[in-house]
């Protein structure tokens, strides 16, 4: 599972399909955890991508 800005959800996607060969669950961030950094840069995560 990856938390990701705007700018690496098309990472994260990749990484997450070559890892577990199926599509992911795309969530948008909660407000309770938009405190959280993206796992690729240092802004602040919009996504969760993950199942």
């Amino acid at each position: 599972m990856f938390a990701c800005c705007e700018d690496h959800i098309d990472l994260a996607i990749d990484m997450y399909v070559d890892k577990m060969e199926q599509a992911p669950e795309i969530t948008h961030m909660t407000v309770d955890n938009q405190s959280k950094t993206c796992d690729f840069c240092p802004k602040k995560a919009v996504y969760i991508v993950g199942n």
